[in-house]
Order: C-alpha cells, then sequence, then structure tokens
C-alpha cells in the first residue's frame, strides 16, 4: 500500500470523502505510463503513474481534459487530481466503463463541433507531450510558421539528434520550404484539438456514446487531427461522414493528410526506430512530387 498512500491521501482530499484503495488492478494498453483501477466498495478510479519528476506531463492532461470538457461538445473523462507524491507521478481520473466501439457517426459529429471551438492564435498556454516526445505549444499567429517551427521541424531537429540525417533531414528541409503550395487559398481558424487522436484512444461507453481520452492538446488546423485518423485505422467510413455533416473538407486535404502525418510518423521515428523512417521518406517524397 506504500505505493498508494500519497494518492489515496489526495483522492480523499479533493474529493472529500473517505476512500480506502484497497483494490488496485493493474490494466493494459498504455506504453509510456502504467495504469491501474484504484477501488473500494464505493468507488473506482482510474490511475496513470510515472517516475517521479512527471508531474508537468499530467498536469497538463488534466488542463486538457477540462478544457475538453468544458467545451460540452464530447465526453472525456473527469479529472478527479494530479500530482506527484516522491514516489511516483500521477493522474486520477474518473473510471469509465469502456464497452467498444464508440458510434462511429456520432464521434464523427461530436469531434467537428469540438473543432469549431476556436482561439485567436495557435498553440496553448502550455507545452505537453505526444507520446513521450515533447510538443512545444508557443502560441503563434501564423499556422505555417506554427507548423513549420513547433510541429514538423522540431521532429526533423530531434531526428538528427537522433542520428537521422542525410535524405530524411534534404527532403524535410525542402518540404519545410515547399508547404505553403499546400495551402493556398485556405483560411485555417486555430481550432481545439485532442492532438493524438488515433484509434487507441477512442472508445465507446455501453450505449455507443464516443470517449476521447489520452490528449496531446493545442489549437489548430482541424485538418491535422483529422489526418492522423487515418494513421492507424479505426475509424469508419460513418465517421467520416459524420464529421462532414458538420464540417465539409476543403479541396486538398487527401495531400494534405499525408503530409500532416509526416509529423506523427518521424514521432514514431523518434520513439520507436525500425521502419517509420522508409516510411517517412516515401510520404516526403510522395507530398513534394505532388506539390510540383
Amino acid at each position: 500500500m506504500k505505493q498508494w498512500k500519497g494518492i489515496i491521501q489526495h483522492i480523499e482530499q479533493v474529493t472529500g470523502r473517505s476512500f480506502s484503495g484497497k483494490r488496485q488492478n493493474s490494466l493494459s494498453g498504455g506504453s509510456i505510463n502504467a495504469a491501474y483501477m484504484l477501488a473500494d466498495e464505493n468507488n473506482r478510479y482510474f490511475v496513470k503513474t510515472n517516475r517521479s519528476g512527471r508531474q508537468a506531463m499530467f498536469a497538463a492532461e488534466a488542463s486538457a481534459l477540462q478544457e475538453m470538457m468544458a467545451s460540452d461538445t464530447i465526453k472525456v473523462p473527469a479529472v478527479i487530481c494530479s500530482g506527484d507524491d516522491g514516489r511516483q507521478s500521477y493522474i486520477v481520473l474518473e473510471y469509465l466503463e469502456m464497452a467498444g466501439m464508440a458510434r462511429q457517426a456520432a464521434l464523427g459529429e461530436q469531434l467537428a463541433a469540438m473543432h469549431q471551438i476556436t482561439v485567436p492564435r495557435f498553440g496553448w498556454r502550455m507545452d505537453n507531450t505526444i507520446g513521450d516526445t515533447p510538443q512545444i505549444n508557443t502560441w503563434s499567429d501564423n499556422w505555417l510558421d506554427f507548423w513549420r517551427e513547433q510541429r514538423l521541424g522540431f521532429q526533423l531537429r530531434l531526428a538528427a539528434a537522433n542520428g537521422y540525417h542525410g535524405e530524411l533531414q534534404s527532403l524535410g528541409e525542402t518540404l519545410l520550404l515547399e508547404m505553403p503550395k499546400l495551402f493556398s487559398g485556405r483560411e485555417i481558424s486555430p481550432s481545439m484539438l485532442h492532438g493524438d487522436l488515433w484509434g487507441g484512444n477512442v472508445a465507446g461507453l455501453s450505449n455507443g456514446t464516443p470517449v476521447i481520452f489520452d490528449p496531446a492538446f493545442y489549437y489548430g488546423d482541424h485538418e491535422a487531427e483529422l489526418a492522423m485518423t487515418y494513421v492507424f485505422g479505426g475509424f469508419t467510413a460513418d465517421f467520416y461522414a459524420g464529421y462532414q455533416n458538420i464540417l465539409p473538407l476543403d479541396d486538398g486535404f487527401a495531400l494534405r493528410k499525408t503530409f500532416y502525418n509526416i509529423y506523427h510518423i518521424i514521432n514514431h521515428l523518434n520513439m520507436f526506430g525500425g521502419g517509420y523512417h522508409g516510411q517517412a521518406i516515401r510520404m516526403m517524397q510522395q507530398v513534394l512530387a505532388e506539390t510540383g
């Protein structure tokens, strides 16, 4: 119980209720953090932990979930608390019974509704992480500058530091110069984004109500979010139809989709190595060939 003493005390402090936390069930699915269900006879909580000193990562996640919840567009887990007890960093969320796939049309419509929540600038009030990689969110008035410096350019610099030079860097430099061609004629608003929306971060309650979680939150081009849903699959035609019923896509999205997903593929290269190197190069070559 030593591992849980500080977390249990924090839960009791913020809820004002007695909580023994005598049941701790390890949960599968996370590659960055350890996950548990912490429970007693009356209450259950979802808890993620990491080493001590990672509290800023969980504080950013808590703020993101609270901001998405306040949009009143799509369900996210309620935040109970987050912190660091000297033994570990942690976040505690409400425990939701995930029963499988979300209703896809509703998921698309609700995500589009969230994307219609906008602010004056791109970025966010704090940095966070995507996977285990830092994600810089310094406010910017210009979307292309933001993506060039804080997204794709950042990942390319990190890849160089990880030893990936040569063709990856030369193609990346060219792509950063050519990217304005992809956005000719588009007006881009800073939309509320989950930021890491792949199939593993979406589920449904027993009645199919969509739930999204594990955000890498910021305000940016809504197409960047929609693009990521294609990376690993898990979203059906009903999802895309529901989304476009609310927020139709601009011409040229098919190519911008590939362009945006280069960020995520290089992030996976930086985290995991392997075949992502060749995939990133092929995607950059495709975008450059089609932009002329």
